[in-house]
Order: structure tokens, then C-alpha cells, then sequence
């Protein structure tokens, strides 16, 4: 009874790894996979509704087609919504009726449709608007879009003429580039709110804002996540920093409260905490506001504590405080009487049921990366999930968490693609600590070369979780072992661990990138480990130069992406001058410069000799391409083989699906240059050429 299983899995196996059925995965294919969009799920439970991305290589762009699932049938497939193709960012109505951005000219316009309906049109914005939410009661919108704080309403028609007489911007604060947009003065995220009246928008919407002066949703990343409605559509709950001098230095985001009609100023409700508060999701009973807190301003990684705010009485009490992982993500599940939860948790992000009364966590899934939670009727979820090896799918869960799979958007490319093998390990790091790792590898018959990849943050994780830019899988596609270790500082282990990089960016974490390395080729004969090339981008670029210095004939190579170079350069030129002060003992360069020399690489070039491929982008603010410009020349004056690729359309990511081909085929040729071995898997873009194209330079 138990040999056949065994029997049949071996064969399954051999025959996915047979190269008669299977090839290696390209960049191409990354690029070219199907992406699920974040869904919905109609309030009756019977409809889930969702956006799957292909990539137009043509416009070199990502294109949305709006898609709709019926969760009663067993075996359903997505359907294109007719007439709404490129729709987006759809949500339910209470009555069932859908509501989505699509575009119309030059800019999107909201569309409402009964399902199986033709869409009706129902805005008339005359610029570009960022996101909506719908009000539960079904009789209000808000919109938010980028508006001068003068405007009136959302069309800005009372906006007097613009009395510049030549381009340039003037700035009496900070911010004046963030992410990568250089900051218009006088121009904010800002929320708007319209009354609906016969299923379109009435009037040119009223600002809810008052006289606060910050973006809503926040900048760069902020969205809909940060805005809800009161059940009866009278009130809306929305985060927001207040803008002013010290904006780039806080981290105090707060939730307020306004009447929908904007007919009074908002209220701080968050007022006493200075650090971040956002996420706000009211109950179903529409008696109890949830929302996440940190406890420590001026940080971006504190844990984020799920806070329970009574909205008759006031009162507030800490619901997670005894549960040492960040809360990511808020649903409540449709009986009130617990939330569910996504938190980072040992190189996963599961699902969690929390008990309000009580504040117990239980953890619901198991592996894999959970997000996009939408409670069911009757218990469950509906969910999307991905994993180190595919990308997003949607899954329900059933009230005891059990995933059942609901789309396979993916699975005719991943059927075509060599089988690889994940393995999670854990060792004694800095301190004696646990520390954990893994490693990814390509089912072969072969000693492999290893690509060490180390995560940005540095507070963060290379999980159990799919990526479009840094993937896994596609480093392991030409012969190599991908291997990563979450040094000290990383997400999922609990706040002490994650705190512990503090003050300590080239100390611990070296040291567990050391050990953890060793570990993993002294336990795995397959690993070549004399043959290794360490690759890391943000926090992990900077660990590059570090290592040049401190660590130097370790690797055959090095690729450096967006890395800090020059400590006291960055804390001048990046613009949320709050992490890199809290990262060095809260302090500006200005009042501690030994605390920035400490671990500086620039101090250490006269020891750098690995080769190493550096890459920046003119749009990254976060860590200026003068940081990799300034690693180039240090490289190219020590004589040392180098190589500069720069994206002038880029920022702190690449994201243009035939920037990021290229920067696969560069990184795999200075990998095979050097290892000897892999190199870009033969590949072309389908009705382009065959070859990206080149704008680097080096020697």
C-alpha cells in the first residue's frame, strides 16, 4: 500500500527532469509569465475578481486584462469580463455590482457593471487618478490622485494659471525627490470623495483632507490599504504623514478620522503615538476600528502591533503584543470575532487567525507566501499564494486553513521548465544564534557552482516567495546552486533578531553570510565551493563592497546592484533620511560620523581585487547611481576587471520587461565569465531581437 505512491512520485520526478520534456527557464519566460492582480471577492462569496498582467514587448510594458471566477463551480475557469478587458483595481459593490478603473483617452475613468451587464461609464476626471474605494453603504467614493493643495475638488477648476516664468522648481523643504520622482512643490496625494447617484459619480468631489498638507495614500508604496470606510459611509479612516520640514525624518504616519461630505476637519485619532500607525479596517458590526502600530518613531521596521480602537468610547487596547512577528495585512473574518492576519514567519508568510476577545494566534497555513486575504461566509478565505518555485495562484481556504488551488495561470510554461529542488537549513550564526538558509538547486547530475544571493532591508528576507526581479529559480536555470542566508536583521524571526543589525550593518551579518556558507557547501557535496559567485542589490549591494573589503578571496565574482558605496555620500543624498539615521544610531552624519565610518566600505577599496559587475539606474533616489558610479572608478583605478551597466529609466528596481532581460543576460555572462561554467540559457524576445540591448560599459 505505501510502495506505489513512492514508486509513482521517483517516476513522476524522473520524467519531469528528462530533456526531452523539460528545458532550462530564461529571462524571457520570467518576464513573460501571466501575474494575478489583487483580487476581490463579492460579499456573498460566489465571485472572485482579479487582473492577469502579459508582458507587451512591443510597448515594453505590462498590460491588464480584467478576469472574473465563479467560486460555486468546481473546476471553473477565469473569464475576461466582455467589454471591460482593461479594466483594473475592480472591487464589489454590497449590491453585487463591480466598479473598476479602465481607461478612456488619455486617462482612466471609473465603470460600474451588474455582472453579465455591459459597463457604464460613471466619472469624468479630466487628469489622472490614482486609486478608489467604495463605501460598504454603496453611496459614496473616494478617489485618490496627485493634486495641487490648492485645488477645490478633483478637476482642479478653480486652480489659478501657473505664473512660472521658466522650468525650474523651487523648494524651501524636503522632500524634493522621493523614490524616484522629483517632488512637484505644492502637490500631494490627495483624497477626494463623491456622492453616487444613479450608479455615477455626482458633483467634482470634495477634498477630506482639510488643511493637513501630506500624501493619503503614502508615498511611495501607499494604497488603498491605508483607506477605509465607516459601514455607514459617513465617516472615512485614512493614514497620512503630515508634510512639512521634518518629513523625510518621521516616521508618523496617523490615522484620521472626517466626515465622508468633507463637511468638517479631520481628526487625528493616533495623535499620542509618534510612531507609524496604518492600516485601518473597520469591523463588520462597524463597531471597532483594527489597525496596525509601531511603537518606535523614526523606524520603518518595528514590529507592527494590531491595535483594537472601540469607535464609540475611544478606547484602545494591543491585541498581537504577546505575538513576536509584524502583522503585514488585516481581514476580519465575516462573524467579527477574529481577524486574519499575514505575517512574515521562518522564510514563510502564512496566514493567522487571531482571537479578539482573547488576542490567541493561531497559525492557519503552512508553506508559502500568503497575501490578498478575503474572508468568506462562513468561514475561510479566499487567498493568493506563491512560493519560491511559481508564482502567485489564487487559493480558498477552508475555516481550518486548508489551501485548495482555484487558478493555474502559469502552468503550461512551468510544465516546460528543468525541475529544481528547495531545502531549507538552519545553523549556529553570530552569537550562537539560530540563523536560517536555504538552497536552490537544478535537478542535476553534476557538481554545480553557487550563486550566493544576499537580500536587501536589510530588513527583509529572500523567503519562500516568488519574485519578478530577483528570482531564485531563474539563477539556478544555467548550472547553479542559488544559496541564501537570512543574516542577523532579517524579517520572520522576531523583533530582537531583526533589531540586531542596528549599528552593526558589516559585524553580524558578515559573519552569518560566513558561516552560513560554509555550512551549506560542508552539507552538500554538490556544491562547488571553491567556485562561487555573491550577488546582492539595496542593503545586499552594499554587503558587496563590504565584502570586497572584508572579505576578498572568497568569490570569483561579485554583482553589486544599487549598493550603498560611501556612508557619509548616502546620508546626504538619500531622500528618507530616516532610515539611514536610525540605522546609525539615530543621529545625522553631521553629529556622528564615526558612527557611519564604522562600517563604510569606501574605507577599505585599497583591499578590494574581486571582479565584480556594478549596476545602477538614474531614477533610483533611494541609493543614488552616483553610489555605483563612485564603486565603478574605485574598481577601474585598482585595475581590477569590472564591469558598469546603467538603466537611465530605472529606479531602485527594474522593471521594464526588456531592461530586466538584459540585466539577467549581463549578470549570467559575468557569472559565466568568471565561474567558468552557465551563462545566459540561449533566448530571444518573441517579435524583437534576439540579443538585448547594450548600454554598458567597463573593461
Amino acid at each position: 500500500m505505501t510502495k506505489f505512491p513512492l514508486l509513482l512520485a521517483a517516476a513522476t520526478a524522473a520524467l519531469a527532469a528528462s530533456p526531452l520534456t523539460a528545458r532550462p527557464m530564461t529571462a524571457v519566460d520570467l518576464q513573460s509569465m501571466h501575474r494575478l492582480g489583487s483580487p476581490d471577492v463579492s460579499s456573498d462569496g460566489r465571485w472572485a475578481v482579479f487582473t492577469v498582467s502579459t508582458t507587451d514587448w512591443s510597448q515594453n510594458k505590462r498590460v491588464n486584462t480584467l478576469h472574473l471566477l465563479d467560486l460555486t463551480k468546481a473546476g471553473a475557469q477565469p473569464q475576461a469580463v466582455a467589454d471591460a478587458e482593461k479594466g483594473h483595481d475592480a472591487v464589489f459593490a454590497a449590491d453585487g455590482s463591480l466598479w473598476f478603473l479602465m481607461p478612456v483617452g488619455d486617462h482612466d475613468q471609473l465603470f460600474r457593471m451588474t455582472i453579465g451587464g455591459a459597463p457604464v461609464q460613471a466619472s469624468n476626471f479630466t487628469g489622472d487618478v490614482s486609486g478608489f474605494k467604495l463605501a460598504p453603504s454603496g453611496d459614496r467614493i473616494a478617489v485618490w490622485a496627485d493634486r495641487d493643495l490648492r485645488c477645490a475638488d478633483l478637476n482642479c477648476a478653480s486652480l489659478p494659471a501657473d505664473p512660472k516664468i521658466g522650468s525650474g522648481r523651487t523648494y524651501d523643504q524636503m522632500f524634493v525627490r522621493h523614490w524616484d520622482s522629483w517632488a512637484e512643490p505644492g502637490v500631494k496625494s490627495r483624497l477626494f470623495t463623491f456622492p453616487v447617484a444613479n450608479g455615477k459619480l455626482a458633483g467634482g468631489g470634495v477634498p477630506v483632507e482639510g488643511r493637513l498638507a501630506g500624501d493619503t495614500p503614502s508615498k511611495p508604496f501607499g494604497g488603498g490599504e491605508e483607506i477605509a470606510f465607516s459601514r455607514d459611509g459617513r465617516t472615512i479612516y485614512f493614514a497620512l504623514r503630515e508634510a512639512g520640514r521634518i518629513e523625510p525624518l518621521s516616521t508618523n504616519l496617523d490615522i484620521f478620522a472626517a466626515p465622508a461630505d468633507g463637511s468638517a476637519p479631520p481628526v487625528n485619532l493616533t495623535d499620542a503615538n509618534d510612531a507609524t500607525d496604518t492600516l485601518p479596517t473597520v469591523s463588520p458590526d462597524g463597531r471597532t476600528l483594527a489597525y496596525v502600530a509601531m511603537a518606535r518613531p523614526g523606524y520603518e521596521s518595528d514590529r507592527q502591533v494590531v491595535m483594537l480602537r472601540d469607535l464609540a468610547s475611544g478606547q484602545v487596547r494591543p491585541l498581537t503584543q504577546a505575538f513576536d512577528r509584524s502583522v503585514g495585512s488585516i481581514a476580519w473574518a465575516k462573524d467579527g470575532r477574529s481577524l486574519l492576519v499575514t505575517a512574515e514567519d521562518t522564510l514563510e508568510q502564512p496566514v493567522f487567525r487571531v482571537d479578539v476577545a482573547s488576542g490567541k494566534v493561531s497559525r492557519l497555513t503552512g508553506d508559502g507566501n500568503y497575501g490578498n486575504v478575503h474572508a468568506l461566509p462562513g468561514g475561510g478565505a479566499v487567498v493568493t499564494m506563491n512560493s519560491i518555485m511559481v508564482p502567485d495562484d489564487l487559493y480558498r481556504l477552508d475555516p481550518r486553513g486548508r489551501p485548495a488551488k482555484l487558478t493555474d495561470l502559469n502552468r503550461a510554461l512551468l510544465a516546460q521548465l528543468d525541475p529544481v529542488t528547495f531545502h531549507k537549513f538552519s545553523f549556529a550564526g553570530a552569537n550562537g544564534d539560530t540563523v536560517w538558509g536555504w538552497t536552490l538547486k537544478p535537478v542535476m547530475n553534476k557538481s554545480l557552482p553557487i550563486a550566493f544571493l544576499v537580500h536587501g532591508g536589510p530588513q527583509g528576507s529572500f523567503s519562500n516567495s516568488w519574485s519578478f526581479r530577483w528570482n531564485p529559480r531563474l539563477f539556478s536555470a544555467p548550472g547553479y546552486a542559488a544559496v541564501s542566508v537570512d543574516f542577523h536583521g532579517s524579517t520572520g524571526y522576531g523583533q530582537a533578531f531583526t533589531d540586531s543589525i542596528n549599528r552593526d550593518w558589516g559585524g553580524k551579518p558578515l559573519q552569518d553570510l560566513k558561516l552560513g556558507l560554509a555550512y551549506a557547501t560542508a552539507h552538500d557535496p554538490q556544491l562547488q565551493a571553491d567556485n562561487a559567485c555573491a550577488l546582492g542589490g539595496s542593503y545586499g549591494g552594499y554587503m558587496m563592497n563590504w565584502i570586497e573589503g572584508q572579505w576578498p578571496d572568497r568569490f570569483k565574482c561579485i554583482v553589486q546592484h544599487d549598493g550603498v558605496f560611501d556612508a557619509r555620500a548616502m546620508a546626504y543624498e538619500t531622500e528618507e533620511l530616516w532610515f539611514d539615521e536610525w540605522e546609525h544610531g539615530g543621529h545625522p552624519h553631521y553629529e556622528a560620523p564615526e558612527e557611519y565610518e564604522k562600517w563604510n566600505p569606501v574605507n577599505y577599496v585599497r583591499n578590494w581585487k574581486t571582479p565584480q559587475l556594478v549596476i545602477t539606474s538614474e531614477n533610483d533616489f533611494r541609493i543614488p547611481y552616483t553610489q555605483g558610479l563612485a564603486a565603478f572608478t574605485a574598481l577601474q583605478r585598482r585595475n581590477i576587471p569590472s564591469r558598469l551597466l546603467i538603466f537611465p529609466d530605472e529606479n531602485h528596481w527594474v522593471l521594464k520587461p526588456k531592461n530586466s532581460v538584459q540585466w539577467y543576460h549581463e549578470v549570467f555572462g559575468w557569472m559565466a565569465r568568471w565561474l567558468g561554467e552557465g551563462g545566459p540559457v540561449p533566448d530571444s524576445i518573441p517579435g524583437g531581437q534576439a540579443q538585448p540591448e547594450q548600454t554598458e560599459r567597463g573593461q
